[in-house]
């Protein structure tokens, strides 16, 4: 007997969502985005994680589009977008930049950055945080400097030998049957990873493959600075973390804690683990709005006096 898992409302009705796709070309490297809703709200880009896509958002991005201008971004070496033959921090930064842009996601964007994502997010806020309106790093933290082991430049770390590419699958009913998710994690919806495998296929000589780039972290460094950029970004930041993540980029939420006294907004979805835009969809809809809703209130809270003030007679 075959059990039929029933899809809640919101599946489809992301699915069903008017999209724009585009291509900007950023340093001789074509990369992908999509964008939802109106120009003139106010502007949000979506960044995903490793290994990951723009489609990591699929199921957060529409619901976000009713009250804002909403871009997710495939950054070089993942999803849709082109490979480089070297990577860096600042690169990503203007790549997301750039999407900015071609997205006409208008003044000061917010940016919200998943996982390695937000290493990117990070990146972004210390080249280009006053450009922007404010960072949510999605189950991203960063580390004492002295606790921090570097996890790019592995070519280096493979005594320079290439890196194999990644594994060609005859069938893609196959390749999908070894689709997980990093870290490893339940989920209760599998309808959403059946999509997601899907759309982290490529054709290729042979049959089906994965579209990152497994080269991506050959050359990149990350930093042992990522601490001194995180409290050094000139925008507005908050975190959104996972209660079960097992995420090594997200278990140093205590230290932000500690040296923002407890100031830095934190957080917590219940019942969620690291990829939480795929456990609770509607709960990070609801955080991200939460967040993005209150800081755009704080940057314009004069022009809200004067409004209010106009029935007063102020």
């Amino acid at each position: 007997m075959t059990t039929v898992v029933e899809r809640p409302a919101w599946f489809q009705k992301a699915l069903d969502a008017k999209r724009q796709d585009g291509v900007v070309e950023v340093a001789g490297c074509n990369i992908h985005f999509a964008t939802w809703g109106e120009i003139g709200k106010p502007g949000i880009i979506l960044i995903h994680g490793s290994n990951a896509h723009l489609e990591w958002w699929r199921f957060v991005a529409p619901f976000l589009s009713d009250q804002f201008r909403v871009a997710a971004i495939d950054l070089s070496g993942n999803g849709d977008s082109e490979w480089r033959e070297e990577y860096s921090g600042k690169l990503f930064a203007e790549e997301v930049m750039a999407v900015c842009e071609a997205a006409a996601l208008g003044e000061k964007p917010f940016v919200v950055a998943h996982s390695f994502g937000g290493f990117v997010g990070l990146e972004a806020g210390h080249y280009f945080g006053k450009s922007l309106g404010g960072i949510i790093f999605a189950d991203f933290t960063v580390e004492p400097p002295e606790k921090y082991v570097e996890w790019g430049k592995q070519k280096e770390e493979r005594g320079g030998e290439p890196i194999r590419p990644t594994r060609v699958y005859e069938e893609k009913a196959t390749a999908l049957g070894r689709f997980r998710m990093v870290p490893e994690q339940p989920c209760q919806h599998p309808y959403v990873i059946e999509y997601l495998g899907t759309q982290s296929l490529r054709e290729v000589d042979g049959g089906w493959t994965w579209k990152f780039d497994p080269a991506l972290f050959d050359h990149l460094t990350m930093g042992t600075d990522q601490r001194d950029k995180f409290v050094g970004i000139a925008c507005p930041t908050a975190v959104i973390l996972g209660e079960f993540s097992t995420d090594e980029g997200a278990l140093s939420a205590p230290y932000l804690e500690e040296i923002s006294g407890g100031l830095l907004p934190m957080f917590v979805i219940p019942g969620t683990y690291h990829h939480f835009m795929f456990d609770e969809p509607m709960a990070t809809v609801t955080a991200i709005k939460g967040i993005l809703l209150n800081w755009r209130r704080e940057a314009n809270q004069n022009e809200l006096n004067a409004r209010f003030g106009a029935f007063n007679g102020v």
